[in-house]
């Protein structure tokens, strides 16, 4: 029963911070790090983050029937004449182009970043540095183009922010919202690209890692109940970002952030006493 009870913690954890800017990889290192926990395993992570891509593609199904929908139809009438594509289709491509950054990272940095920045410390630093960002990126953001307006210089620019956003406690969300502002995206806009420039990526990394699943002794009421929560609360955490963006900003996810690196590295250098 306890184990079963932190598995739905750990979900919950996940679902809520892998859509709202405040780190979801690094409140899955730090939640057990502060509460004793034992390491979950990979095959619990990753059946988190399947849960937490249910919940996108489940959320934007009806933006990515269209854009797959005339992404084939163009593909079939105009081939490689990307100028004669209509402007889903070229939308789609765009999207494509802008994984590209975060998959080659991807594949060459993620073993590495497992096994030399997965610390408290490191994922205190990174939350207070890319907090300092998003509050430059929302008080300065001109935020005055749609979602229709990205180019595909704007998904190349994006897709880098979510490459760098592959260190724990720089947040993927937090990283690609900021990115979108700062070229000009409306804020809940921005935030929108940022989750369908995701959605590939995170396809990819499930796909990847999916053998991982059967990998280690993992009970599969917990792997299930873990997954089932974090796909409920991360659809319930896309509609209140997207629903907060258009009224507010990123300065209460800042404020977080700021506070939670402070505690971390409080903690930090008792426990290293």
């Amino acid at each position: 029963m306890e184990d079963t009870l932190r598995a739905i913690i750990l979900g919950l954890i996940q679902g809520l911070t892998e859509f709202i800017p405040v780190s979801s990889s690094g409140h899955l290192i730090l939640v057990p790090w502060f509460f004793g926990w034992a390491d979950q395993g990979l095959a619990f992570d990753v059946g988190l983050h399947v849960g937490t891509l249910a919940a996108l593609l489940l959320y934007f199904a009806r933006d990515w029937v269209r854009l797959i929908r005339a992404g084939l139809r163009d593909g079939i009438h105009h081939g490689v004449r990307i100028g004669d594509w209509s402007r889903d289709g070229q939308f789609l491509l765009s999207l494509a182009v802008g994984t590209v950054p975060a998959a080659v990272a991807g594949l060459l940095l993620d073993d590495w970043i497992e096994a030399n920045v997965r610390q408290a410390w490191v994922v205190a630093v990174t939350l207070a540095a890319a907090g300092v960002v998003m509050l430059i990126a929302d008080r300065t953001a001109r935020a005055n183009r749609t979602i229709e307006s990205a180019s595909w210089r704007d998904a190349i620019i994006v897709g880098c922010a979510q490459a760098v956003a592959l260190i724990p406690g720089i947040s993927r969300s937090g990283a690609t919202i900021s990115a979108g502002l700062w070229i000009g995206l409306e804020k809940a806009d921005a935030a929108r690209y940022a989750f369908l420039l995701g959605t590939p990526v995170f396809v990819g990394a499930a796909l990847l890692k999916l053998p991982d699943l059967f990998g280690d002794d993992v009970a599969g009421g917990q792997l299930i109940a873990g997954a089932l929560t974090s796909a409920v609360v991360g659809l319930l955490a896309i509609r209140y970002l997207l629903r907060h963006l258009q009224r507010g900003g990123l300065a209460p996810f800042v404020i977080y952030r700021f506070g939670l690196a402070g505690v971390t590295l409080v903690v930090a250098g008792f426990r290293a006493l």
